[in-house]
């Protein structure tokens, strides 16, 4: 399950192109296998290097502060994506008039989401690269790349929903942690 996960996270990131021509082909597949073995898979992956990151980086093994940083990290990052999903929907109804499928909005934000998860992963257990962060950036190419094949969006409005949906997929995740640390402030560590 998670060498497919790896495949798709690579193809993803080094081909997006390519990726999403595969990924078009085999759209038609379940929503349940897409979360089952794509999506909750890399959630976990940020969710447990979160933990590990917080336990093996500082100076004090403190697990209280690890399971802060975990939950932290599953909530932004699955809250990020159901809202960023959501969002996408409506706008994709309402901006783009197309029919409502959030199947489908939930599978591109998903698949658009896959650097951030990286990058998210990465830098739980390496927080001292925190430069890296400029690489989220590559999301809007991503994002441009799947449009046409995986979202059927036309040559002129194609800028328009690149924009839209970069910062729908950029800006969710940053959201749902903002109002995480400040409805419960024990979190923030």
């Amino acid at each position: 399950m998670f060498k497919d996960v790896f495949k798709c996270v690579i193809a993803l990131i080094s081909q997006p192109a390519k990726a999403w021509e595969d990924l078009s082909e085999e759209q038609a597949e379940e929503n349940e296998k897409f979360f089952s073995n794509y999506i909750y898979p890399l959630i976990a992956l940020v969710a447990i290097a979160a933990f590990v990151g917080i336990l093996f980086t500082r100076k004090e093994f403190d697990v209280e502060m690890a399971l802060k940083s975990s939950v932290n990290s599953l909530v932004s990052a699955l809250g990020g994506f159901f809202l960023g999903a959501y969002v996408l929907n409506e706008l994709w109804v309402g901006v783009f008039k197309r029919e409502k499928d959030i199947k489908l909005c939930q599978r591109f934000v998903g698949y658009s989401s896959a650097l951030l998860f990286v990058l998210a992963i990465v830098l739980a257990l390496l927080p001292e690269f925190f430069f890296l962060k400029i690489f989220m950036l590559y999301t809007v190419y991503i994002i441009w790349e799947g449009a046409a094949p995986y979202m059927q969006v036309q040559d002129d409005e194609r800028m328009k929903f690149v924009g839209i949906s970069s910062a729908v997929v950029l800006l969710t995740p940053a959201i749902i942690e903002i109002i995480l640390v400040m409805l419960m402030p024990g979190l923030r560590f």
